[in-house]
């Protein structure tokens, strides 16, 4: 029965691989291939468990097993750094603008006049030098996180800033509650670190936080992750009662925050960080990429006193200490204005390429903000998502499932676009083909 249970998976697993059996194609239930293939019932459910397992297929519960699309990347483009020329990139956001070539020469060459440029070419202090924190942390403080030079650390990055703060502050096996969608860049540090995800169920406007003191009582949770203003990738900004209520749980259950506040400069006069709700708690994690330009690796971190330590320790074993260039071109845009630019025109580049999306997907339901440069479309039931996927990458369109945000066992039915890396003549284009391909699949 061994041999025989093996010989089925070998032949299912080598149909799928070999694009006989196609992206979102329905699979028999355990019953019918039980009978197909003359086997008891345990055997079928185990043949598809190790399917499953193989990342060939998905089980929904009500729904059937499916054929899962095996030809893009794992995650769906977490790994992907580049696409190929005539695909439009609607899966990753780094959005640009025309003057950033223009502005970034201008501050080379200022640089290049600098009398401290060698400085630039020597060790710096791991958290960074003490000019640029103080000019961080004065920027901060300009968007409602009062903070010092004392409390920044500079980072390569927000994603070396979480990576950092996960190395410093927590241990392989501990407890992170995270929303049941989150950005899938923290899944990935989450399974590289050995970290247990405890999902939280999830609204349109935030987490179930009834649901959250109800998981803190079950289990000891070390940390929760959060994105309370303009989460990736439902787009929502938790209101003052929220954030009260959030620090109130973390204090009672002496919970690490971890705040990443990647996409918040996209919202105007939001709610002060959660940082300020629980700062004797609260890491705040920020960066660069989205507001200026994805190649700048520069970020922040603010925390407590007692934390400093742990984190200066883990930028120290992951890089040393922060490329210099870059955040002297950082700190000069702080001090001339140039940020606050971008900031503002990025705001409104994102204002305009989510009206153009509202217009457009006016088949679709969907979740957004209205500032966001993504947007979340929940699928009719006829839709398979893998498979409207597999359609719009062969129509040569990058967009991406839920399953890379996903952290509970239920995968919602959607898709995620990414709405800033195109021209927005480009990203109406392809909207169109995105509504269309959904009406198509519909109709099947």
């Amino acid at each position: 029965m061994k041999a025989r249970y093996k010989a089925i998976v070998d032949e299912l697993a080598s149909a799928i691989r070999k694009g006989i059996l196609l992206p979102g194609t329905r699979l028999p239930t355990h019953r019918a291939l039980s009978v197909e293939k003359k086997v008891s019932l345990a055997t079928a459910t185990r043949v598809y468990a190790e399917l499953e397992a193989m990342g060939l297929v998905s089980g929904e519960t009500g729904r059937g097993t499916f054929v899962r699309e095996i030809s893009l990347p794992a995650g769906l483009g977490l790994d992907q750094h580049v696409v190929a020329s005539d695909v439009l990139d609607l899966n990753f956001n780094y959005p640009s603008l025309p003057q950033q070539t223009d502005w970034l020469r201008e501050a080379i060459r200022q640089l290049t006049t600098s009398g401290d440029l060698i400085s630039l070419l020597h060790y710096q202090p791991h958290a960074g030098r003490l000019n640029d924190r103080e000019t961080i942390s004065s920027w901060l403080n300009a968007a409602s996180l009062k903070t010092s030079a004392d409390d920044v650390l500079i980072v390569n990055g927000a994603q070396h800033g979480l990576a950092v703060t996960v190395m410093g502050l927590l241990k392989p096996g501990d407890v992170v509650a995270v929303d049941a969608l989150i950005y899938p860049g923290f899944k990935a540090l989450a399974s590289l670190y050995h970290l247990e995800l405890l999902p939280i169920p999830v609204g349109a406007n935030g987490p179930d936080l009834n649901a959250l003191r109800q998981l803190c009582e079950r289990r000891r949770i070390r940390a929760i992750y959060t994105m309370p203003t303009l989460h990736n990738p439902l787009g929502w900004v938790l209101n003052d009662a929220q954030r009260r209520e959030l620090a109130v749980i973390a204090r009672l259950f002496d919970l690490l925050i971890i705040e990443d506040a990647a996409y918040a400069f996209l919202v105007r006069r939001p709610p002060p960080p959660l940082a300020t709700y629980a700062p004797e708690r609260t890491v705040y994690v920020t960066g660069f990429a989205k507001s200026i330009a994805a190649g700048l690796r520069v970020g922040a971190l603010v925390c407590p006193p007692d934390m400093r330590h742990a984190l200066e320790r883990a930028i120290r074993a992951t890089t040393w200490n922060t490329p210099s260039l870059m955040v002297s071109i950082v700190c000069g845009w702080i001090k001339d204005g140039t940020i606050k630019r971008f900031e503002s025109l990025k705001r409104r580049d994102a204002r305009q390429r989510q009206a153009l999306a509202r217009r457009i997907l006016t088949n679709c339901e969907w979740v957004s903000h209205s500032n966001s440069y993504f947007i979340w479309i929940l699928l009719p039931q006829e839709v398979r998502a893998d498979r409207l996927v597999h359609r719009l990458m062969q129509q040569c369109i990058s967009v991406s499932t839920a399953e890379p945000f996903c952290t509970s066992q239920h995968v919602p039915h959607a898709i995620r676009v990414a709405l800033g890396s195109v021209k927005i003549d480009k990203l109406g284009e392809a909207l169109i083909i995105i509504r269309d391909a959904i009406d198509y699949e519909r109709d099947l």
